[in-house]
């Protein structure tokens, strides 16, 4: 490893190291904090309005049911509060913090690799055994159809940003009492009691005017770009109260990729479909939307700036650099090339993986069975049990290698971290060192061996 690197790695080693000590000291204290989530724009919907979700993490505040909040205890991790659109007329719904990203209990349930299949099954698993009172089964017994999908697996769908502020006890409780006493009615509106709004509204329960809409920027409309401005904005003017900024990245996957978040006049700005027909009926109104684009700075706002990345069952990490990303890339694909075996893209992998079925090890971790030669293998799909299955090694490399060209691609680096990709690199070393020793053995299962006919009907 380059000198270069090892630098940045101690230097990374020191911030993790500051930030444990702030965070013992913040546990001693008894504090918590509030985190607004701007969250990206994703799929059809993202494309038509691009101003993507807003939530608030809340860590001091748990869930005795998801309609009813109360005090954490000791060792819990508290919840993350939005308000939806159609999800049994409910204003807000209180999920805790990993369902909530990654619709598992426990962050060594979460998959290295996840595609469409293995989502909806997560959430619909995570649903009947929690949230069924809230979401109940068709008279069926099927899954029921709706928006109840965007309460748990956020983090399948998209990346998201938090923006921590301090809070207290005292406040968290005051909290807990005023939402459990309040009406839990929908009355959704797009235009002023959104998302935004709703965060707005819980930002500023805690301090008070901190956060307001912008009547230039998003005609009057909250956006979660603008309350993350907005928050920003007020720890410079009050740098007394404890301020971070967190990735939460994507999880790996064939599900497509989300886009930067934007406000109302930036979406319109920077998208043909609107200023290419306005430009041409009316110059001067195009020209008015530049000039309060370019006032309002909307392209220079940063969510990902200065911030650490959010890495589940750890503390924060420094994020990886660009340039380390680029020596990693190279460095994977010399590392392929050391092994005698046809490499596999993220979308060779993502065939395979549409093609098994979903099921649970011993511990309760996701697992994909396949079958291979007429027999039915498992494959791990987390990091804990993927070298623990009975599949193939190659099966197993696929996997990881799928993971790791999704990790350096583009603008997933900007959620990576130095320890979670030498966790996935090391990972890789070990499968293809079994790779190469199971050579010598009975052939490896070429692709079109692998099929899941016979697989219907299993768990």
């Amino acid at each position: 490893m380059h000198s270069r690197r090892k630098l940045r790695i101690e230097t990374g080693r020191a911030a993790l190291a500051l930030t444990v000590m702030l965070m013992v000291c913040a546990a001693c204290a008894g504090a918590s904090s509030a985190t607004l989530f701007l969250e990206e724009p994703y799929g059809t919907l993202g494309f038509f309005t691009p101003t993507g979700h807003a939530a608030v993490y809340l860590s001091g505040v748990c869930a005795a049911s998801p309609l009813v909040l109360r005090r954490c205890k000791p060792g819990e991790t508290g919840v993350v509060i939005s308000r939806y659109d159609g999800v049994q007329g409910y204003d807000w719904i209180a999920i805790p913090l990993i369902p909530y990203l990654y619709a598992v209990n426990r962050a060594e349930d979460i998959p290295l690799f996840a595609d469409a299949k293995m989502v909806s099954s997560l959430r619909d698993r995570y649903r009947r055994q929690y949230l069924e009172d809230v979401i109940p089964n068709r008279e069926n017994g099927d899954t029921p159809s709706g928006n109840w999908y965007e309460l748990v697996g956020s983090s399948y769908d998209r990346t998201i940003y938090g923006f921590e502020i301090d809070t207290t006890p005292a406040q968290d409780l005051a909290l807990i009492r005023k939402l459990n006493a309040s009406p839990n009615v929908s009355h959704f509106h797009l235009s002023y009691r959104n998302c935004a709004d709703f965060a707005k509204d819980i930002i500023n329960f805690y301090y008070p005017k901190a956060l307001h809409r912008s009547i230039i920027a998003d005609i009057g409309m909250s956006t979660p770009k603008q309350m993350a401005k907005r928050v920003v904005k007020f720890n410079q003017r009050h740098p007394e109260i404890h301020y971070s900024r967190l990735v939460i990245a994507q999880v790996p996957g064939s599900l497509q990729r989300s886009f930067a978040p934007k406000s109302v006049v930036q979406s319109f700005f920077t998208s043909k479909k609107y200023i290419v027909p306005s430009a041409v009926l009316s110059p001067i109104f195009a020209g008015c939307i530049f000039a309060v684009y370019v006032g309002t700075g909307a392209s220079r706002f940063e969510p990902a700036r200065d911030a650490m990345i959010y890495a589940p069952g750890n503390i924060p990490a420094p994020p990886l650099d660009h340039e380390d990303a680029r020596a990693y890339q190279h460095e994977l694909k010399d590392l392929l090339a050391e092994i005698d075996s046809p490499s596999s893209s993220d979308k060779a992998w993502s065939k395979l993986q549409s093609k098994a079925v979903m099921d649970f090890d011993d511990l309760g971790r996701p697992v994909l069975l396949m079958e291979v030669d007429g027999r039915i293998v498992s494959v791990g799909a987390t990091a804990g049990n993927v070298l623990k299955g009975n599949a193939p090694p190659q099966l197993v490399r696929q996997l990881l290698e799928a993971r790791l060209q999704s990790e350096l691609r583009g603008r997933a680096v900007r959620g990576l971290s130095e320890d979670e990709l030498s966790r996935d690199w090391s990972l890789l070393r070990r499968s293809m060192s079994e790779e190469i020793k199971s050579e010598q053995d009975a052939p490896v299962a070429t692709h079109s061996a692998i099929r899941s006919d016979n697989l219907r009907g299993q768990p």
